[in-house]
């Protein structure tokens, strides 16, 4: 007769405590193995951060361009007049036409299959293979400077609103320097990149001061500067000295050679030394965000400015050189829109919409400077892409535009996404775009 197990051995349920102890025991074979790489990435596939965010915002932005593509066709509209007896006719025609456009974008952006086929057999040149990327790169280079600058601002804490008038006092003084001042080509491409940066500093400098001694609101303020900055561009033009004897319209001189961004293949192509410069100044900000004593303040104050000058860091002073640091940036973008291949005199209509567009692009970025220079890219890519979509479909440019605004609509709205697309929450801690606290 064997002996009983004590009470105090048993479990509630009169298991043996050995019983017990083999249930939670370590496995044998050793500790837990992590997951691997694979399994991770499938678990987060379908998680709401923010790369699949952006995937997905790309995707709901093509699928309405779909859409607003066939309503802008007269031709298609027309094979829905009789859907119902052939419904093969209209969706064969939507599907050629939206296919059309988006393959024109694509050659238009990247790569065209045609010029490089045409290269291969001897029929072509190198220079219109590279056509595509070096126009993106053209349409870019301006975009990360101002999306820097924006960006830069917002991670202190304030919305620079005014990179568009920042961009315009620079494009004003990078364009003197380079017709007025008889320098060699060297020394001269650098003065005039140096006149437009130190321009847009001091452009940002004003509402920087205002804000750290005044309390002025920064949105307030640059808004009015942009006017300013846009009428003295169109004031300037007309005067002696700076206005182009040789033609009647409001036109400046032209930049002089020694003063251009050299380009980078050749005179074929228009992509130039500037798309270098957007690199280094994208590694810069990342640097003096991340990895400076300085940078720290200027995220400490964005954070939390009270707690900030208890910590003793002078919130003043950081406003004033974050906004002159960003008013820099946007100058040196309006720089390459006269230095560059765009153009090389002052018009009321030079600087285009690059401070604006620097807004969206620091937003898509989420507010970081590889991102801002990713962002910058994607919308160069929709802008030398439309060209081409408008000149072989016929389709409006205008398009492009609301491409844009959709991309920008639906990244900003991740709960949007979110839910149309039943995305698991993001793993707490994850940073989340911050607007500005002023805003």
């Amino acid at each position: 007769m064997t002996n009983p197990v004590p009470p105090t051995q048993r479990t509630p349920d009169n298991e043996p405590a050995a019983a017990v102890r083999t249930a939670i025991a370590p496995d044998q074979d050793g500790p837990e193995q992590p997951p691997s790489l694979g399994k991770l990435f499938l678990a987060n596939l379908w998680a709401a951060n923010s790369a699949t965010v952006t995937v997905l915002a790309l995707v709901l932005s093509m699928l309405i361009g779909a859409v607003l593509i066939v309503l802008s066709s007269p031709d298609v509209l027309a094979t829905f007049s009789y859907f119902t007896s052939r419904p093969g006719d209209a969706l064969s025609a939507s599907w050629e036409v939206i296919s059309d456009a988006y393959l024109n974008l694509f050659r238009g952006a990247i790569f065209d299959a045609e010029a490089f086929a045409a290269w291969q057999a001897g029929e072509g040149s190198w220079q219109r293979v590279l056509a595509p990327i070096s126009e993106t790169l053209t349409y870019s280079t301006p975009l990360v400077f101002t999306g820097l600058s924006v960006a830069l601002a917002f991670r202190g804490g304030l919305f620079n609103i005014g990179a568009q008038g920042q961009a315009i006092i620079g494009v004003i003084c990078a364009a003197l320097a380079g017709f007025l001042l008889p320098l060699p080509p060297v020394l001269h491409v650098v003065v005039a990149v140096l006149a437009g940066a130190l321009g847009g500093a001091l452009w940002g400098f004003i509402p920087g001061i205002l804000k750290a001694r005044a309390g002025a609101h920064e949105v307030i303020n640059t808004i009015m500067l942009n006017y300013v900055a846009t009428y003295f561009l169109a004031w300037i033009i007309l005067q002696n000295g700076v206005k182009s004897p040789d033609r009647a319209d409001a036109i400046s001189k032209p930049v002089d050679a020694s003063a251009q961004l050299p380009r980078l293949f050749g005179d074929d192509l228009r992509v130039h030394f500037g798309i270098i410069v957007a690199v280094l100044a994208t590694a810069a900000v990342a640097w003096l965000l991340e990895r400076s004593t300085l940078g720290f303040e200027m995220r400490a104050v964005g954070a939390n400015p009270s707690a900030a000058r208890t910590a003793g860091i002078s919130v003043g002073k950081t406003y004033v050189l974050l906004m002159v640091v960003a008013g820099a940036l946007a100058g040196l973008g309006g720089t390459n829109m006269v230095l560059g291949s765009t153009a090389s005199a002052l018009t009321p209509l030079v600087i285009a919409q690059i401070g604006f567009n620097g807004i969206l692009v620091a937003l898509l970025g989420r507010v970081k400077p590889w991102g801002v220079l990713a962002a910058a890219l994607l919308f160069g890519a929709l802008t030398a892409g439309g060209n081409r979509m408008q000149s072989y479909t016929g389709i409006s440019l205008e398009l492009v535009s609301v491409l844009q605004a959709l991309i920008v609509i639906f990244i900003a709205a991740p709960a949007l996404v979110k839910a149309l697309f039943g995305l698991r929450a993001a793993r707490a801690g994850r940073a989340q775009t911050k607007l500005a606290k002023g805003w």
